[in-house]
Order: C-alpha cells, then sequence, then structure tokens
C-alpha cells in the first residue's frame, strides 16, 4: 500500500503546482506586460491582490476546521480535494480570460474571480496536504511520499517556470496574441490539474492510524494553532521563508527583461531551477540516512545564503554566475521545503500527544496559511517595486535607470536573504522534535491508545 500510495499522492500535486505557480509567480507580470493595464488600474488590482491573499490567510483555519469535522463514506479528505480541484481550475481560466473590459468593470470581474480562486484552491490544498500523515505514522515513510511528493511538485513548477515564455509565445502566434497565449496554456495547466487530482482521489488508500474519531469545536480549532508551540513556531519560520522565496521568484521575468536585458534567456534559467530542484530531491533519501534533519536544514540554509549573495553580485553580461547562484538557492530550497513538510506533519503527532485530538486538517491548514502569506507579501512587494522602479511603465530595459535596478535587487536579493535568515535563527532556537522525541511520542500514544 504505501508503494502505491507514494506515486498516487505525488502525481495529484504536479497539475495543482502548475496552477498555483502561474497565479502566484505569474499573474503580476500577466497584468502589467501581457495585458498591460494602465497603472492607475493595475495599483487597485494589486491592493487587490494582496487584500484578498490577507483574506485567505484568515480563512485558512476554518477551512481546516470544516475538512476535521467531515465525515463522509469517502472519508473527510477526498470530497473536499474533488471540489476544491475541479472550483480551482474553473476560476484559474476565469483569471485569464479576456472578457474585453477595462477600468471599473475589470477589476470587479477581477476581484470576484480571484476571490473565489483562493478559497477554492485552499479548500483543494489543505484537504491534500492533510491526508499526508494518514498516510504513514512512520517518519521514514513520509519522508518518502514527501519526497516524490515535492519531485511531482516541482516537475509541474517547473513546466510552467521554463514553459511559460516559449509556450505562451507560439500559442500567441498561432491564436492572434500573447493575451490568448496565456489563455489555452492556461486551459491545458487546469486540464492537468483535475486529472492528476483524479489519479490521486481513486488511487490513494489511508492507512489506520491510531486516533479516536472525534469532532473539533472552534475554540478547539484556536487550541490546536496556539496550543501547539511546534506548529506556531513550525508556521512562523516557514512564512519568513516563503516570504523570502516567492519574493524572489515573482521578480524572475522582471529581472530577466530589465536587468538582464533578454527575457529568452529566462527559460534557460528556469531549467538550472528544475534540475536543481529535482536532483535535490531525488538524493535527499540519501543525505537522511546519514544526516539528522536540523544538519539538513542548516546546509541548505548556507547553500541558499551563497546563492543569494552571488546572484546579488553577479554581472548582467553572463548566464554563468546567475546560473551558479540558481543551482545553490534552488538545491537548498528544495531540501527546506521538504523538511518543513516533514516538519508540519510531525506536528500533528505532537499535537496529538499534547491535546489529546488528532487534528490534521486544522494542522495543515497553516501550509497554504503561510504560502499565501508569502504570496501576500511578495505581491505587494513586486506591485511597489515595478512602480517605483519605473518598470511598470518601461518599454524596454533601456527605460529602466540605475537606481531603479538597485531598488529590483535589493527587493530580489537582500530583503529575501534577511527574511530567510530569520526564518532559520526561529527554527533553530525553537523547534524540538527531533528522532528521539517523535519516537516517545508515538510510545505514549500507542500506550494511550492500548488502554
Amino acid at each position: 500500500m504505501y508503494k502505491r500510495n507514494r506515486f498516487t499522492f505525488g502525481i495529484g500535486t504536479i497539475g495543482r503546482d502548475m496552477v498555483y505557480t502561474l497565479i502566484s509567480t505569474y499573474l503580476i507580470f500577466y497584468l502589467s506586460n501581457v495585458i498591460n493595464l494602465p497603472v492607475a488600474t493595475f495599483a487597485w488590482v494589486s491592493v487587490i491582490i494582496v487584500a484578498i491573499r490577507i483574506f485567505d490567510v484568515l480563512n485558512d483555519p476554518f477551512m481546516g476546521f470544516v475538512v476535521d469535522n467531515t465525515r463522509t463514506k469517502w472519508g473527510k479528505f477526498k470530497p473536499w480535494i474533488a471540489f476544491g480541484g475541479t472550483t480551482t481550475a474553473i476560476f484559474t481560466v476565469l483569471i485569464f480570460t479576456d472578457f474585453g473590459l477595462t477600468g471599473t468593470a475589470f477589476i470587479v470581474v477581477f476581484t470576484i474571480a480571484y476571490l473565489f480562486w483562493g478559497i477554492c484552491y485552499t479548500t483543494n490544498d489543505i484537504a491534500y496536504w492533510s491526508m499526508l500523515p494518514a498516510l504513514s505514522d512512520d517518519q521514514k515513510e513520509r519522508e518518502k511520499i514527501g519526497v516524490i511528493a515535492r519531485i511531482c511538485a516541482n516537475i509541474g513548477l517547473f513546466f510552467v517556470v521554463a514553459g511559460i515564455v516559449p509556450i505562451t509565445a507560439a500559442l500567441g502566434e498561432s491564436f492572434g496574441s500573447l493575451q490568448m497565449g496565456y489563455f489555452v496554456f492556461t486551459v491545458i495547466i487546469a486540464i492537468v490539474m483535475v486529472a492528476g487530482l483524479l489519479v490521486t482521489l481513486f488511487g490513494v488508500k489511508e492507512s489506520n492510524v491510531k486516533a479516536k474519531i472525534e469532532t473539533t469545536s472552534i475554540k478547539e480549532m484556536f487550541a490546536v494553532i496556539f496550543k501547539n508551540d511546534q506548529l506556531l513556531y513550525t508556521a512562523i519560520a516557514m512564512s519568513l521563508f516563503m516570504i523570502g522565496y516567492v519574493t524572489t521568484t515573482a521578480f524572475g521575468l522582471f529581472y530577466f527583461e530589465y536587468a538582464y536585458g533578454n527575457i529568452d534567456m529566462f527559460p534557460i534559467f528556469a531549467i538550472i531551477l528544475g534540475i536543481s530542484q529535482i536532483t535535490a530531491l531525488a538524493v535527499f533519501p540519501l543525505f537522511s540516512k546519514k544526516y539528522d534533519r536540523r544538519t539538513l536544514y542548516t546546509f541548505a540554509m548556507v547553500l541558499i545564503a551563497i546563492g543569494y549573495v552571488i546572484f546579488f553580485f553577479a554581472p548582467t553580461t553572463t548566464m554563468i554566475f546567475i546560473g551558479i547562484a540558481g543551482v545553490f538557492l534552488f538545491f537548498g530550497q528544495s531540501f527546506v521545503q521538504l523538511l518543513m513538510l516533514m516538519f508540519l506533519a510531525d506536528t500533528v503527532d505532537y499535537g496529538h500527544w499534547k491535546l489529546g485530538k488528532r487534528n490534521e486538517s486544522i494542522t495543515f491548514s497553516l501550509q497554504p496559511l503561510i504560502n499565501k502569506t508569502g504570496g501576500a507579501v511578495s505581491s505587494g512587494v513586486v506591485s511597489v517595486v515595478v512602480i517605483l522602479s519605473g518598470i511598470v511603465e518601461a518599454e524596454s530595459a533601456a527605460d529602466v535607470t540605475e537606481s531603479g535596478l538597485l531598488i529590483l535587487r535589493m527587493a530580489m536579493f537582500a530583503f529575501p536573504l534577511l527574511c530567510i535568515i530569520v526564518s532559520y535563527l526561529i527554527y533553530r532556537k525553537k523547534y524540538v522534535i527531533d528522532s528521539k522525541f517523535y519516537t516517545k511520542i508515538q510510545d505514549e500514544l500507542a500506550q494511550r491508545n492500548s488502554q
């Protein structure tokens, strides 16, 4: 059953991460450089995106509460995975649909579509990832499931990052405009998302994790979050890391168009990104056999810091140093995101041990909350920088001043590195669930269940 779960659970992440990458990383570029919104409209839409992402952050724990209290013959996870996945695909397509609207009408329609996209994606995301601890209560088996899931997710991310420039350009030539190229591209990845989730829904089998089935009250929902100290510290550390990482990736197209001066080189950088991330995930089990998680986390953070320093000082006349920086940065990032997924899974058991209830969905509701916090802050940073640097009104790289490029570099490299360093310090100071403590937790839970 475990081997089947590893692959059927992982395949479902491919399309999900295609969709999420498109929205979180390239929506701002689409609005400013593809459909060329006027500055005033762009500013309003940017504020709306940040506001809705903040709303999503507040909404996530309540969706986790709903999932944890769901009782159906298909379990509590799969109905919400199905509903959230289908509706997310629909609203993703609507966001990239040209309705021929301008001004206030465009803002209103965009707001409605983006708001419901966030709600639906949250529904799917929380149910999807909170199913992970229910697939096994063994730390190493969870790592194997998580590794394959992250590899599949990075395949989806890599496809969008590497393909968005050449594929949308080719589709745009075939269908008459770059906007139509984006629309057709969006339809394709929406279909892939639904197809992948069907594999998960019909393929995954939950293990018999020993936990008494109880409902959770609103009061208990807040206790799950705020009385589970390890969950809280993990969430804070992860949020800071994602703010830094997503801010960097969200500037990618802008960097290559206006700093490097050749947006066609972005797919080459994306290949470096994809190979680095997938290689890191593939070799992670080998490192995991020899080193504990804290050592691996420190190693990954050192790689990331080296990558940021090289990237900041890399000359824009060659791809060599940019490529080297990308290898360090994205290799380390893959280790960190996988380890943080494992930390979250372990806090489910810690919360069960400390509070007496196993609330997978409320616990894992913090993962999309974390991602959306990163997305909200990064969207705000990118929008402000695009306006302040003059990029939003620039026709080409020659129209952006040296001071504008410096603003771009500081926001893309210095600010994210600061966030990531603080994230690491919080983890080292506050996270205590090592393998010895986890074994103690499992033993005591087993004793309680036997009684």
